[in-house]
């Protein structure tokens, strides 16, 4: 634990912490992604708590927490730069952690349940064009100085724009994953421990085959599929620092992230007429309003695609 941490909370309170978010990863299955920005929340909300009372925080304080409390905490984040969409995520990891002192009779989640979370604008994807996301899967590898590392990076960014998977997806596949030419699909374990059945084009099985007789290191079992230079898990930032590099060779926009290729799977699918329902199953979106965002996003294909399919048009 960050040892500068500690004076910003009393020991009770730093147990019942522990005590929370081993209970996210246990009970909640949440991501290793949600647990650590849920504890950068709370740890947020303890260090405003400090300065607000001008002591460290204790567990008496979540037990008359009071709208002006969150509110205060709110503005203070404001302040320093936050917006709307980190706002709101840092309020629900705050209401999280009192839920789980008023399970415990600790606290009352009654002041949380009084604020809502600030609004935010409407911010539809920003996905690639077809030409773009396929120079992308094409040049990934070119960057690089080892063969080895060259194919793995097209592997991934294949994955992303081939499957349409997170970049933790991804990059949680095991040795053993992909193993097999001829498989069709592949389960994907995304968010809430849900698994997907997720397509395979010959090209992802391609590109994964090309990796694995490259890399220098044993790949098998539940080991990382992708590795780092040094063997060790590739890590989310590579690959993102990958993309940056990737986005000035080509000339794309800063918009063109890893994200930005699970975008374009779906919204390139939706373009040409792909079901909405088995897009939103191919993403593991849970509500299918997530999924809804991207028909914003194709608008005017949509309408040709309604103009000429629908009968009514045709009159």
């Amino acid at each position: 634990m960050n040892q500068a941490f500690l004076v910003h909370a009393t020991k009770p309170l730093l147990e019942q912490r522990t005590s929370w978010l081993s209970a996210l990863e246990a009970e909640r299955r949440a991501s290793a992604n949600t647990v650590e920005a849920y504890e950068r929340d709370l740890r947020q909300f303890l260090q405003f708590l400090t300065g607000y009372h001008g002591r460290p925080a204790e567990l008496g304080d979540f037990a008359d927490l009071k709208p002006a409390d969150l509110r205060a905490f709110l503005a203070a984040r404001r302040r320093d730069g936050a917006g709307a969409k980190t706002l709101g995520r840092g309020l629900a990891g705050v209401r999280s952690f009192i839920r789980h002192l008023e399970k415990k009779g600790l606290a009352s989640s009654a002041g949380a349940r009084a604020i809502r979370a600030p609004r935010q604008g409407r911010s539809l994807p920003r996905p690639l064009t077809v030409a773009d996301a396929l120079a992308v899967t094409e040049e990934a590898g070119a960057l690089a100085l080892e063969p080895w590392v060259a194919a793995r990076n097209t592997a991934v960014m294949t994955l992303l724009y081939g499957c349409g998977l997170r970049i933790s997806e991804a990059l949680g596949l095991t040795g053993d994953a992909l193993r097999d030419s001829a498989a069709r699909a592949i389960p994907i374990t995304g968010k809430g421990g849900k698994t997907r059945l997720v397509p395979l084009l010959p090209v992802v099985h391609e590109a994964v085959a090309d990796y694995r007789r490259l890399c220098p290191f044993a790949l098998s079992g539940n080991e990382p599929l992708f590795r780092g230079t040094r063997g060790g898990p590739l890590r989310p930032q590579i690959v993102q620092r990958e993309m940056q590099r990737l986005r000035g060779a080509l000339g794309l926009p800063g918009s063109a992230t890893p994200h930005a290729l699970r975008h374009s799977f779906a919204t390139h699918l939706l373009a040409e007429g792909g079901d909405l329902r088995a897009i939103q199953d191919l993403l593991g979106h849970a509500s299918l309003s997530t999924t809804q965002g991207y028909t914003a996003v194709d608008s005017a294909r949509l309408m040709s695609i309604y103009d000429a399919a629908h009968p009514r048009a045709q009159r």
